[in-house]
């Protein structure tokens, strides 16, 4: 598994099984909860989620650092500004 480099480690939140838009509803929730600087990995199986935290991340301010798709878990990982 792929992970950014960073000093922090993520926080995961798994949304497996969910279908659009509850994984973007479950990462806005959990990011609400975070520290700024906090990194937040989503785990997906909607392979919609990859369009829908890229168009989050550019609307919200928060930094999309990596997405990756490893037999269709589609990770995401986001870091709180």
């Amino acid at each position: 598994m792929l992970m950014p480099t960073d000093e922090k480690l993520p926080i995961l939140l798994d949304t497996k099984g969910l279908n659009c838009p509850m994984p973007l509803l479950k990462a806005k929730q959990r990011l609400n909860k975070l520290a700024s600087g906090d990194i937040l990995l989503i785990e997906a199986t909607d392979a919609g989620s990859v369009r829908d935290f890229q168009v989050f991340a550019d609307q919200s301010g928060h930094v999309l650092l990596e997405q990756s798709d490893e037999s269709g878990i589609y990770r995401h990982w986001i870091k709180k500004t």
